[in-house]
């Protein structure tokens, strides 16, 4: 069985994206929607890796280090200015993607397994992941024009 590979790989995602927003809420203070719902969803991301963390241990025989070998980088840290807002909230969204289909597979696999503790788990986290992904394309749209039109 290979599902501790992707509890692994989600928990460092959320983990990761964890800490994305919140470098994003401190880079761009001074716009008060980004730094309010960044940190806010920062905080979102820890409570989804949080009640993770027992299903990775419950599976991580299966999986050791693999989780490594699969993550991606996605989020190299802040850029300043409109345009830098425009390019960190878009890297948040591939690394909210990530987290979202990762989310799907792992509900797929708990199915599967008939592990109905993980798959309430994943039904709310997947959830309010979808919900960060239309505030970052919704805040991504907003950006836009300013950032590469009004330059």
């Amino acid at each position: 069985m290979h599902l501790g590979h992707y509890l692994g790989l989600l928990h460092r995602s959320q983990t990761c994206l964890a800490d994305a927003f919140r470098e994003v809420a401190s880079e761009h203070g001074d716009e008060p929607d980004v730094h309010a719902l960044c940190t806010r969803l920062a905080a979102q991301c820890d409570a989804h890796a949080s009640q993770l963390a027992p299903f990775a241990s419950r599976y991580a025989a299966e999986a050791p280090d693999e989780p490594d070998r699969l993550h991606s980088t996605l989020f190299t840290g802040t850029r300043s200015g409109g345009l830098g807002l425009l390019r960190d909230l878009h890297d948040l969204y591939l690394m909210a993607a990530e987290c979202d289909i990762s989310w799907t597979v792992v509900g797929q696999a708990a199915r599967g397994v008939r592990d109905e503790d993980l798959l309430r788990v994943v039904e709310r986290c997947e959830g309010e992941t979808a919900v960060q992904l239309k505030w970052l394309r919704t805040r991504m749209r907003q950006a836009a024009p300013q950032a590469l039109v009004v330059a």
